[in-house]
């Protein structure tokens, strides 16, 4: 365990566990927010659970930190509910949904956007230090991996509405009226995955020295034997024998 994170990290979840305490007090609807943090239930134990074998950078987990805050405030309120005008009007005297032209509350829009932006550095943590990807995929597996989530979580909520239905399902699934929600959802999804990829990919361009070889290198034949029915019938002698 690095010695930087002694201090760092415990710092963060204390942070994290006191929002997500205050805000689990009386939320404007209650069964929403059970559902909105089944997600919470899920991922914070493995974060929790793996701390000693596989500790993110420092960097992942402010990035964790920072989409796990944005999350708990929607669960709080709803995400076609969260009163960020009311807020941005209480300290400017303008309302920022008439500033930026905008027609809907459009705070699930960030959240989406946020969920590519700062998971995918730690998702690229995980197929680097696991997988030991390389060059290339370094990249385009975190950015796939954001997108098809995107789409899984959108299934999952168009499931959800659909059991549940009545005002708990429309609460949860907060398309608002837009027919084009889902899909909106994970192309902001994506854009905020693809930045933070082009993003880190500038960053180590600069600072590795072996960089265009690594990333040749990864688009490298490594097999030049097809794999299909040739593999099959391989693998089928072998156990024949």
């Amino acid at each position: 365990m690095p010695s930087s994170h002694h201090y760092y990290v415990p710092t963060l979840a204390a942070l994290f566990l006191a929002e997500w305490v205050v805000l689990a007090i009386d939320p404007l609807h209650r069964n929403d927010w059970v559902l909105e943090n089944m997600l919470l239930f899920l991922v914070v134990p493995i974060l929790a659970l793996t701390y000693q074998q596989f500790p993110f950078s420092k960097v992942s987990y402010t990035l964790l930190f920072i989409f796990g805050c944005l999350h708990v405030v929607g669960a709080h309120y709803t995400y076609a509910e969260v009163p960020y005008d009311s807020w941005w009007n209480s300290l400017t005297g303008r309302s920022l949904n008439e500033l930026l032209g905008w027609k809907r509350n459009n705070f699930d829009r960030f959240v989406h956007f946020s969920y590519g932006l700062f998971l995918a550095y730690p998702i690229r943590e995980v197929y680097l230090r696991i997988a030991g990807v390389r060059g290339f995929w370094g990249y385009a597996l975190p950015l796939s991996f954001i997108m098809s989530t995107s789409m899984i979580f959108e299934l999952v909520e168009w499931g959800a509405a659909t059991i549940f239905g009545g005002d708990l399902g429309m609460a949860y699934l907060g398309t608002q009226g837009d027919v084009w929600d889902a899909h909106k959802d994970m192309a902001l999804a994506s854009i905020g995955a693809f930045i933070t990829m082009i993003s880190t990919a500038t960053v180590n361009l600069y600072l590795q020295r072996d960089f265009a070889r690594e990333w040749a290198d990864s688009l490298r034949v490594k097999r030049p034997t097809p794999l299909g029915e040739q593999e099959i019938w391989r693998l089928w002698k072998l156990r024949r024998k």
